[in-house]
């Protein structure tokens, strides 16, 4: 897809952070644009921007663990600009949970499963017929190097410890590598694409708490305070860790490379988390002990000051 000018973009999650930076990349590449997020203020400032900038775009509030909201969402998209060609599923919550995973809450595996898998999944249902009708067309997935690559039991998110996050992504992977094979055996034009962001990013996802839907309310008291982005810095600062935060213009751009170059992995250049990829394949093929995970451990752990 070399030429964008004029194809259309749906963004989940459009409200903030990466969702709204690839909004604005895509307006600036003569894209037309549909926000899609739940925080209905957010989302119609995130759009009012756009539009002040001269971007044709739209917001629509949308609750991806509901799927009658993201079918809404197609049609809306559908009945503005006559077309939907780049679908990101995007939309996601970081569902912070407390102590080892057989003690986390399960209202938080929920929330998790709910908005990171589930929202996904319920993109894929309601657009990639739109796409495959069309002939045409790209799903683009939001990951993480923390569940892609390898879970992160300790420290991810900055909370004492949580599985929930990590199992959604790699479960988002996986569903992104079922979609491309799918949607390769149709012989069309619709392809699919996984997005690793890379690095430390400056989103809402470090703070999902504050936006806690009611009906996945947490079920039992918690111990530790709520993660807060400059909490997780001071953290890692303190064991001598610097935090170097990734532009979210470019990850935006990545998704631009990614989507001329048609490629499957949208990412950034190499990275520490490569390694890891490295490891665990290595470990695979050797039958070995999973120690890339002993050594995720052990850097998080001196993160936290050896507190669990």
């Amino acid at each position: 897809m070399k030429d964008l000018r004029g194809a259309v973009a749906v963004v989940t999650g459009g409200a903030g952070g990466i969702g709204r930076a690839m909004g604005r990349r895509f307006g600036q590449e003569g894209m037309k644009v549909v926000l899609a997020d739940v925080l209905a203020a957010s989302l119609d400032e995130a759009a009012r921007d756009l539009t002040d900038d001269g971007i044709d775009a739209i917001g629509v509030v949308t609750d991806v663990t509901d799927y009658s909201s993201v079918e809404s969402l197609a049609k809306q998209a559908l009945d503005h600009f006559g077309a939907v060609h780049v679908v990101c599923n995007n939309a996601g919550t970081g569902a912070v949970s407390e102590g080892y995973m057989w003690e986390h809450d399960l209202a938080d595996w929920r929330w998790g499963i709910d908005v990171n898998v589930l929202g996904v999944i319920h993109g894929i249902k309601a657009f990639v017929p739109i796409l495959l009708d069309q002939g045409e067309g790209h799903v683009v997935n939001t990951c993480s190097g923390n569940g892609g690559f390898a879970p992160i039991a300790r420290g991810a998110m900055g909370g004492p410890a949580t599985a929930v996050y990590p199992m959604t992504k790699a479960a988002v992977l996986c569903l992104t590598e079922s979609l491309y094979t799918h949607l390769e055996m149709t012989g069309t034009g619709v392809h699919a694409h996984v997005l690793f962001p890379g690095g430390f990013l400056n989103t809402g996802i470090w703070e999902s708490w504050r936006h806690r839907p009611d009906q996945y309310a947490a079920t039992q008291e918690r111990h530790t305070p709520d993660t807060t982005l400059a909490k997780v810095v001071d953290r890692f600062e303190s064991a001598g860790v610097h935090i170097e935060f990734t532009p979210l213009e470019t990850v935006a751009d990545q998704v631009i490379e990614g989507l001329r170059t048609n490629s499957f992995w949208m990412m950034g250049p190499p990275a520490p988390s490569d390694q890891v990829v490295g490891k665990k394949a290595a470990s695979i093929l050797s039958r070995g002990e999973p120690d890339y995970l002993l050594d995720v451990l052990s850097k998080a752990a001196d993160s936290e000051g050896g507190n669990r």
